[in-house]
């Protein structure tokens, strides 16, 4: 998606240890315009699937699951990083270590909201080595649940956790993915480029 890589060459920051920034526009303040596209490209891309949910974990997946869903008309189901009093009854849970926060979550989905009837579409922001869809995947599958993709918006394709899911057989679609990034220079290398 080259409207998404040129806003990552302007507005993304390339820090130490492979951390990509990009708060000003993606994961703290969100251009909605840039979401509307994203979406539009990700219902694109999923055409034809029978999606009746989308699922994706707090917090910075969150807005962007909400825009991809009005393109598919379906409700939006948030995996939560900790109990809360507002959840009742059962859980489908599983430990999901962060690549950013370098810490392991325990993250629930109220069994209400997913069951054996459900064909969903994953959506998150970014992908690196994996851990939050594997654990996603997992609440899935507990539900019985049928995956029908992943829809990542920011793929590092240096990190392993696009192989992994590609190898597990899932359509798994990133709109841009990252094959290096230089902190010292800022400059970002993308696969396809």
């Amino acid at each position: 998606m080259q409207l998404l890589k040129e806003r990552i060459r302007k507005d993304g920051i390339v820090k130490a240890g492979n951390v990509l920034k990009v708060d000003s526009f993606l994961n703290h303040q969100m251009d909605i315009e840039l979401f509307n596209e994203i979406g539009r490209e990700f219902k694109r891309r999923f055409e034809g699937k029978n999606i009746t949910k989308i699922l994706t974990i707090e917090a910075s997946g969150i807005g962007i699951a909400c825009v991809v869903a009005q393109y598919f008309h379906v409700p939006v189901v948030f995996a939560k990083k900790a109990q809360s009093i507002n959840i009742d009854g059962e859980v489908y849970s599983s430990k999901i270590e962060s690549f950013t926060h370098k810490r392991v979550y325990d993250v629930i989905v109220s069994k209400r909201f997913l069951s054996p009837e459900d064909h969903v579409l994953i959506i998150d922001d970014f992908l690196a080595n994996g851990c939050a869809l594997m654990g996603l995947l997992e609440i899935l599958e507990s539900a019985g649940a049928k995956t029908e993709g992943i829809g990542i918006v920011i793929e590092k394709g240096f990190q392993d956790g696009g192989e992994k899911i590609r190898k597990m057989g899932i359509a798994l679609e990133s709109l841009a993915i990252v094959d290096a990034m230089d902190a010292e220079t800022g400059t970002v290398k993308f696969r396809d480029e």
